[in-house]
């Protein structure tokens, strides 16, 4: 009533003011006009004529709406007054029945239990327990009455006291509560109530009343369904190839105390995959596919694994230890990654928190869409290259089948042919490559080298068929079927698809990563950070080349490098990515190449040959350095100590290559360098690349790496 009286006293002077100015404007009509305004008809007033009548139109107009606001103003006042009024009084009234209530109830338990602590709780209440059904309560306006407020109900006739309790404490379960034969309240019950059960239950504050965190007496969840995941690591490593190892040896290097876990969906221990492809099929060894030992070109024998079991950590126990170390958690795949909680989900369900994250997942071979749309006949008798249990289920294939055609011709097709090619005479068995370029690694080398190599594929006992593009394949009377496009057909035994690798990609939605559109993996910068306490090396980093802009490499000596750079940053060394790493294929041990940089037979290319020695070649390459993997034994010093090399010979039989170089040019600079039967000089065609200069005679440039010395 009072605001609508306010409302009032602040519109009155409005509607006054607009009525007297109404009153003034007819006034000034009439002594304009001389006589007095005649009230016209309806019908005959104006719509839209200029003058008074416009004005006292658009008057009234305002007038009105004023008054109809007013009037919604007042009627929404009045309307919240009421029902606010009413809530105070209900809130009142429950106030006084429920301190009632609770007093009565209070003597009633009294009586039967003297108890000091029930006593000193109805003086200092505590939090109600939860009841069965839980009713939702108002709390009370502008009152210092603490004790929660219920819903008005009728004082119950209690016979007994009720001998179980209903706190329910976190690591307990609240028991059922007996029912007696007097009415059972249904609303919340009060602090009193809960005083009743203290005998029988300590007495609880309100902070342990309610649900807290997981401590570490009771441990969470993920780690309780799975004894075998540790909860945390400092540092986590996603994929258990030869970037992770890297990674994690230099992390320890910097760090001699982290703890390091490697996670990998296979069930190995990380191990180099070059030898897959390479000396593991020369090895005379039986039981290689077991041992997986294999002789390098020097004759040294070496595992393929980098690090034998003794020198990892068990997972459990990688928080124990006292000096950290490294561990792995095999046959696991991370399917989810939380980047603001710094957790990643496995496929189990287990989770794992971390400080430090590298994604190392490599990639995973690509197939022929023929092939997938030939059906599951054709599916089974099919190979994708890539792990351990390929090569030993291709070597065990290679010895039960007549007929085995790997479709592919670069590096990896190519040195698979070699390897298995070599063999097949000794055990009856026939290869067959086929690929749609001209010649074996027809997109790496020069048509000349090409067309050389596959010569020098051929003596291996492999039958090549170059030009090939697969059209489909089925599978008939237990053999496999291929029909070419030019309509030529094979009929094979077994099938090995080498034709790429596609870079593993899947945690990039949950991690919300970057993927590359062009190269593919994941984009990272000059550090190969992704982005905050997330790095990426290996074949899955598209990284930024200095010199020769993004690129996303594939190679052994990359995933070394990249691994190694990737696990020194973790540790807060900040340093950018600017080496040009290198990649070698060995076509048996007589024929070998290096090469860095963009090495594309599209590009303009000057090679320098001279005639082959003894000693050129892979196997005296790895005697030399003594290690196969000859990215391991790459120094730097070597670009400053080699001599200039003796003058080309003036007759040289090209049409040999029995070893040379091969400089890939780009706008007169050289930005690829293939070393055929060159080794240990890898330093300098890095310096070279990284100068970035144009040279008149590469003739001379190819003296510094020696081809010419007898």
């Amino acid at each position: 009533m009072f605001k609508c009286k306010t409302v009032w006293n602040k519109l009155a002077p409005l509607a006054r003011a607009s009525s007297t100015l109404c009153l003034q404007n007819t006034r000034k009509s009439v002594l304009k006009h001389g006589r007095r305004l005649e009230i016209m008809q309806k019908a005959q007033m104006s719509s839209g004529a200029t003058g008074g009548g416009g004005e006292n139109t658009l008057y009234f107009v305002l007038v009105g709406a004023t008054f109809l606001g007013a009037g919604v103003y007042a009627y929404r006042t009045i309307s919240g007054d009421k029902e606010r009024y009413n809530e105070r009084m209900m809130q009142i009234a429950r106030t006084k029945q429920g301190l009632e209530a609770a007093k009565a109830a209070a003597g009633v338990v009294a009586k039967p239990k003297e108890d000091p602590i029930a006593e000193a709780s109805a003086v200092e209440p505590e939090e109600p327990a939860p009841a069965e059904e839980p009713i939702v309560t108002e709390p009370i306006v502008e009152s210092s009455i603490t004790i929660p407020i219920t819903e008005p109900v009728p004082e119950p006739a209690v016979e007994a006291p009720i001998s179980e309790p209903i706190v329910e404490l976190p690591g307990f379960e609240a028991p059922e509560v007996i029912k007696s034969e007097a009415p059972v309240v249904e609303s919340e019950p009060t602090s009193v109530a809960i005083a009743e059960h203290v005998p029988e239950i300590p007495p609880v504050s309100k902070s342990a009343a309610t649900p807290e965190p997981a401590s570490a007496a009771v441990p969470p969840e993920p780690t309780a369904a799975h004894p075998d995941v540790p909860e945390h690591a400092s540092y986590l490593l996603i994929g258990g190839g030869t970037a992770s190892f890297a990674a994690a040896r230099s992390i320890r290097a910097r760090d001699p105390g982290a703890r390091v876990l490697i996670i990998t969906e296979e069930s190995d221990l990380p191990y180099m995959r070059p030898p897959l492809s390479k000396e593991l099929w020369f090895s005379d060894d039986p039981k290689v596919t077991e041992t997986l030992h294999f002789k390098q070109w020097n004759g040294k024998e070496r595992s393929i694994y980098f690090q034998p079991p003794t020198f990892y950590v068990d997972p459990i126990d990688l928080a124990k230890v006292e000096n950290g170390g490294v561990a792995v958690l095999t046959g696991r795949k991370v399917v989810h990654m939380d980047v603001r909680e710094n957790k990643v989900k496995l496929s189990d369900g287990a989770e794992i928190s971390y400080d430090k994250c590298l994604i190392a997942t490599g990639g995973v071979p690509r197939n022929l869409q023929v092939v997938e749309r030939a059906g599951e006949e054709v599916k089974k008798r099919t190979t994708l290259f890539r792990k351990i249990e390929d090569f030993r289920s291709l070597e065990k294939i290679s010895r039960e089948v007549k007929s085995i055609t790997i479709i592919g011709g670069g590096f990896l097709g190519s040195e698979l042919a070699c390897a298995i090619g070599r063999r097949s005479t000794d055990i009856g068995l026939e290869v067959i490559q086929m690929y749609p370029e001209k010649g074996n690694m027809g997109k790496v080398l020069p048509e000349y080298l090409s067309n050389w190599t596959t010569e020098k594929v051929r003596k291996e006992g492999v039958n090549v068929m170059t030009e090939a593009v697969v059209k489909n394949v089925t599978y008939k009377d237990g053999k496999l079927e291929i029909k070419l496009k030019d309509g030529r057909h094979v009929t094979t035994d077994h099938i090995v698809a080498a034709v790429g690798l596609e870079p593993s990609v899947e945690l990039a939605k949950s991690a919300g990563l970057e993927v590359d559109s062009d190269f593919g993996g994941y984009r990272v910068n000059a550090e190969l950070q992704a982005r905050s306490n997330i790095w990426v090396a290996g074949d899955a980093a598209c990284f930024y080349d200095i010199k020769l802009g993004r690129r996303r490499v594939e190679h052994h000596d990359h995933a070394v490098v990249s691994g190694r750079l990737a696990g020194e940053n973790m540790t807060g060394a900040n340093k950018p990515y600017w080496h040009q790493s290198m990649f070698w294929s060995d076509l048996g041990p007589d024929v070998g190449y290096e090469a860095i940089g963009i090495v594309d037979s599209s590009l303009p290319t000057v090679g320098v040959f001279a005639k082959a020695t003894a000693k050129d070649t892979p196997k005296a390459a790895t005697e030399q350095s003594g290690t196969g993997i000859r990215s391991e034994s790459e120094t730097e010093e070597v670009a400053s100590t080699v001599k200039a090399g003796a003058p080309a010979p003036p007759n040289q039989q090209k049409e040999d290559y029995g070893k040379g170089v091969i400089f890939y040019l780009r706008d007169k600079v050289v930005v690829g360098v293939v070393l055929w039967n060159v080794f240990n000089r890898m330093p300098i065609a890095r310096k070279i690349i990284k100068d970035g200069e144009e040279h008149a005679d590469l003739n001379e440039v190819a003296k510094l790496f020696n081809i010419h010395e007898d």
